[in-house]
């Protein structure tokens, strides 16, 4: 479970985060909505410890991990897989280089092992046979389940995800949202996902939580966001043609 209290994050005196409330529970895929700049992704940065918050606290599994050093903090990111907007792979490694690297750098499996859990992850995301491939090689939804492989190569008890649809075509969106369904379903992970897609938001999405002014102004279900009275939500809603769309 993550749990964030009363969170403030501000950039050059313009705040982004303003005594911001968050739980996420275990096994739920919990969808972050909000305009842009709204400080979606600068909550991600702020739970992975990439950017250290002005005020309040941050829990994971029970502890604090607000003020961790880096050394502290490698122990909870290694249960943490994400998920980049734009698949962030290394254009220099092949398939099996940037699955290998988390598992080079962060355990001492011997390399039989490291080649069996990667043929696993990608039979898992339908790209098997692929090691030998780069980057360039990859269309843009490849390079996506490519980099969801690796968000999960180490196991990772939580998968954070920064616009897993963007930029990708309805047939290629419907893949990546069907596997993050499987990641759930299959692994049991915990997952947040920062999104614009409310088509893929309300198929993969177990919960939803919006921000305005800084703060989560809403938490609920898939029926309880359809049918809000939360003004700026209704307004981010408005268009309702999404709805249906999957």
């Amino acid at each position: 479970m993550i749990v964030l209290k009363y969170i403030d994050k501000a950039f050059d005196g313009n705040e982004v985060l303003c005594g911001l409330n968050l739980e996420v529970h275990n096994g739920e895929t919990l969808i972050v909505m909000g305009k842009s700049g709204c400080g979606k992704s600068v909550l991600l940065k702020v739970i992975l410890r990439l950017l250290l918050p002005d005020a309040g606290k941050i829990f994971i599994d029970g502890e604090d991990t607000t003020y961790f050093t880096e050394r502290e903090m490698m122990r909870h990111r290694k249960n943490i897989g994400m998920l980049f907007q734009g698949a962030a792979l290394f254009d220099s490694m092949n398939v099996w280089q940037n699955l290998a690297y988390p598992l080079l750098e962060h355990t001492d499996l011997p390399h039989s092992d490291i080649d069996d859990r990667i043929a696993q992850m990608l039979s898992f995301v339908d790209l098997e046979g692929s090691q030998s491939k780069f980057p360039s090689e990859l269309s843009g939804g490849m390079k996506k389940r490519v980099a969801l492989a690796r968000a999960m190569i180490m196991q990772p008890r939580y998968v954070f995800y920064d616009e897993p649809t963007t930029g990708l075509d309805p047939v290629t969106s419907r893949i990546i949202n069907d596997l993050i369904i499987r990641t759930r379903e299959q692994f049991g992970v915990t997952s947040i996902i920062v999104t614009h897609d409310l088509a893929s938001a309300t198929r993969v999405g177990t919960r939803f939580a919006f921000i305005s002014d800084g703060k989560i102004t809403f938490s609920g279900d898939r029926k309880e966001l359809l049918e809000t009275d939360n003004p700026a939500l209704r307004e981010f809603l408005k268009d309702a043609s999404w709805q249906d769309r999957y």
